[in-house]
């Protein structure tokens, strides 16, 4: 059956006025003065595995598939972790800086990790296999976020955080979140990785973070 679009664009342009307009539904997200409660919650949470996972997705803001998928031969060196082309919704390699706090984080969970697995989020009944999908969304619910915040969450709120602290370009934090540029054109020449920029950016953030756990909501 052919789509909506599809049909609308075989239709004279007055009569595709009257066709349904498909927006799409933001996912929930925590505001920033909510994010201190979160990350106290975080802490809490009694599966260890799925407890620094949460705390990745927070100060790397990656996807969730780019992060449940990541192996550990994917981490180029101490500061730099490399996820490859084919792991990426935009088909191009993507560059996260590591901070310390999340040098720290994969340490605890490499003394965790058994040898035969290849993966940083390593399943507890399969270790060849990562976690699943949904383990990280499912921790969020039953720390009372359903309908509050997902893994996606984490992207729009640094987004936030970092855009209104006016400490760092635009195109530094677009660089990181690995957003399409909107200008063909400008995408086609404007390969600058900004990466001294963002290193220093993301030591920020997880400073920001660690700093947020003695913020109370205002």
């Amino acid at each position: 059956m052919p789509s909506i679009t599809a049909i609308s664009n075989r239709m004279p342009a007055g009569l595709s006025r009257v066709l349904p307009t498909v927006e799409k539904t933001p996912m929930p997200a925590v505001t920033p003065a909510e994010l201190p409660a979160l990350m106290r919650a975080i802490d809490r949470y009694p599966e260890p595995v799925t407890r620094l996972g949460l705390l990745l997705l927070a100060h790397t803001f990656t996807r969730t598939s780019e992060l449940i998928g990541a192996q550990w031969s994917e981490i180029r060196d101490p500061e730099t972790w490399v996820i490859p082309e084919e792991r990426m919704k935009r088909r191009i390699p993507h560059v996260v800086p590591l901070s310390g706090r999340v040098c720290a984080i994969l340490d605890e969970l490499r003394a965790m990790t058994e040898e035969e697995s290849p993966y940083i989020l390593a399943s507890s009944q399969n270790p060849r296999c990562s976690i699943s999908n949904n383990t990280l969304l499912f921790a969020l619910y039953r720390l009372g976020y359903k309908g509050r915040m997902t893994g996606h969450g984490f992207r729009a709120v640094a987004s936030t955080v970092l855009n209104e602290s006016k400490r760092w370009g635009k195109d530094a934090i677009e660089r990181q979140l690995a957003h399409r540029e909107t200008d063909e054109v400008r995408e086609a020449y404007h390969r600058a990785q900004y990466l001294d920029e963002r290193r220093r950016m993301m030591a920020w953030w997880s400073d920001y973070l660690d700093e947020s756990r003695s913020r109370t909501h205002e």
